[in-house]
């Protein structure tokens, strides 16, 4: 399927302890394996042309999130379930359908 036929979606994580985003220091030797594997997850999305952007707030209050384009709502969810954080349970996520009207290139 063209990109051009490509449905945007949007997921903004919900972490499984409010302290993965307050509290860098604690993070657990397991919780940081899935944190490297999730950025080499998007990262792989991002050069397959999946992810149009994913990033989070610096301010511990504000969301992170993952921009990016599937074919369907179904391809979406599998997408975001596959992601290591949300696999893991470290963070919970939320679907939502997403139109990127202005994007600078």
């Amino acid at each position: 399927m063209a990109d051009h036929e490509k449905k945007h979606f949007i997921y903004v994580f919900d972490p499984a302890r409010p302290e993965l985003v307050t509290e860098s220091d604690s993070w657990t030797k397991e919780e940081e394996r899935i944190g490297e594997a999730h950025f080499a997850y998007l990262k792989q999305a991002t050069s397959d042309g999946i992810v149009l952007l994913a990033g989070r707030s610096l301010d511990s209050t504000g969301p992170a999130i993952v921009i990016f384009q599937a074919a369907s709502e179904d391809e979406a969810r599998r997408f975001m379930e596959n992601d290591p954080f949300v696999l893991n349970g470290l963070m919970r996520a939320s679907l939502h359908p997403f139109r990127a009207s202005l994007v600078r290139v």
